[in-house]
């Protein structure tokens, strides 16, 4: 199908039929991203359910502090052929 871009501002707009919005099953919002070169429109995935609660769930308690790397002491490496 071919169409008109809209001006709209320095942008421009594509006017999506009713009967693709309805065949893809759109939202008020969707996905857009280009690949090769070609604007791909997609239905907003949903986040799965859980994973908010799943995340506040695993932060990490004081007693896993010790896992983290922050008390290693510096090494050769990190002072002379290291770069940040």
């Amino acid at each position: 199908m071919e169409t008109d871009l809209i001006r709209i501002g320095n942008s421009r707009g594509v006017r999506i039929p009713k009967a693709i919005i309805d065949q893809c099953g759109f939202g008020e919002r969707i996905d857009m991203r280009v690949e090769e070169g070609r604007v791909i429109l997609a239905r907003r995935r949903k986040p799965p359910e859980g994973w908010k609660e799943a995340l506040a769930a695993a932060k990490p308690s004081r007693a896993s502090d010790e896992l983290l790397l922050d008390g290693i002491p510096e090494q050769e490496f990190d002072r002379d052929e290291w770069t940040w």
